[in-house]
């Protein structure tokens, strides 16, 4: 009831002059690095070693970015027992021309073999070459930041919890007596 006509063009020309007024900040970005957020997404790194080809993430990604070969390696059994048969990674190689940076993919990875690394740097020339395969992904694992601690007061997880129960519980001898 009490506006009055042209208030908002008012308010709009304040927040401009006021803007205006002020020194802006740039900076020179390839001799200044930016500061990154602690957790940022950056590019996908590969722990190799613990990879068992179980193909979760190229099964998740919704872009289908994540290619992965294999075969399968027979190994000795020790004594008696039968010969147990485990897959071994040929290829992994990740699109990041398609990849939309989602974390699906290291978010289902049982293994953790797959985690996001801040590295940013990785542009080129050719579109092709942004299909990194594992030896350049297994670079940028050296850059994965480690974990955040946890909270000192929080509660401890429901798994140590019981653990502890379990273990605080009298032993039981066999034949019913304590």
């Amino acid at each position: 009831m009490g506006r009055l006509p042209g208030g908002g063009l008012a308010k709009g020309l304040a927040v401009t002059l006021r803007t205006m007024t002020r020194r802006s900040v740039t900076r020179q970005y390839p001799e200044v690095q930016p500061d990154l957020p602690p957790r940022s997404r950056g590019v996908i790194a590969l722990l190799e070693e613990n990879c068992t080809v179980c193909m979760l993430c190229a099964r998740e990604c919704p872009d289908w970015c994540i290619y992965i070969d294999s075969h399968k390696e027979t190994l000795p059994a020790e004594g008696a027992g039968r010969a147990r048969t485990r897959n071994v990674l040929d290829r992994f190689a990740i699109d990041f021309a398609l990849c939309m940076y989602c974390g699906i993919c290291i978010e289902v990875c049982p293994f953790d073999a797959l985690f996001w690394s801040p590295e940013f740097e990785y542009a080129e020339y050719d579109i092709n070459e942004l299909t990194h395969e594992k030896e350049r992904l297994r670079e940028w694992m050296w850059t994965v930041p480690p974990p955040q601690a946890h909270d000192p007061a929080a509660e401890p997880p429901k798994e140590i919890a019981a653990a502890e129960k379990a273990a605080a519980r009298p032993k039981r001898t066999p034949g019913g007596g304590r």
